[in-house]
């Protein structure tokens, strides 16, 4: 049974038929109900279904980086379902069922602030990255106060490491992955301004072996 909520005229909740009516995130919806799920499968779907899996389990490490990381470039949906979005566009590879990620091609934040120049990360002391970038503050909207978003991914784990560092102006900031020690890691750095309103695009700042 359906449940009108505002007059005959308004969005309804529930099944008419074969009709399904919702709100999401304020917006009223409706769809067809979906058929009964065929056990059978086409190549196609199982294809794109690893893909899915490969992206989601690698995202799902760092979705509480992606909430806020795609937040501006997120319409109509969640920042972790822009990152999957992107991420299945741009930074998959591989032959089905041996899907990979393309990490260089990654992306943990998408904006329209400028990051840093020539940005490097490196192993440092014991269980720490060292990361450093030239100071570009008054390059468009970019500003001495602006906050370094740090991160690294292990993929032996599946887990990252993410934190907001030094100011834009500082030119470098080390990252405690005291939990990645003698671990590959994969590496990335953006910037988010001081009041938290804009984000730059993340920049892959390479492979490094955690000392």
């Amino acid at each position: 049974m359906a449940r009108i909520n505002k007059g005959i005229l308004g969005g309804f909740s529930g099944t008419v038929g074969t009709v399904v009516g919702g709100n999401w995130r304020g917006i009223d919806y409706m769809r067809s109900l979906s058929p009964a799920r065929n056990s059978s499968n086409s190549p196609a779907q199982a294809e794109q279904r690893a893909r899915f899996s490969v992206v989601g389990k690698f995202l799902q490490s760092m979705k509480d980086l992606l909430m806020v990381g795609f937040r501006d470039s997120a319409v109509k949906m969640t920042g972790a379902n822009s990152a999957m979005a992107n991420t299945l566009k741009s930074a998959i590879t591989g032959v089905f069922p041996d899907f990979t990620i393309l990490y260089s091609n990654v992306q943990i934040s998408r904006g329209s602030l400028v990051n840093a120049s020539a940005p490097v990360a490196a192993a440092a002391a014991p269980g720490t990255i060292g990361f450093s970038w030239t100071d570009n503050s008054g390059i468009g909207k970019a500003k001495a106060a602006d906050k370094a978003i740090l991160v690294a991914y292990c993929p032996e784990l599946n887990h990252t490491v993410f934190a907001n560092g030094a100011t834009r102006s500082a030119g470098k900031d080390t990252l405690n992955v005291a939990e990645f020690k003698g671990k590959v890691v994969q590496t990335w750095i953006s910037f988010i301004s001081a009041d938290r309103k804009d984000i730059a695009t993340s920049l892959f700042t390479g492979q490094v072996t955690v000392a």
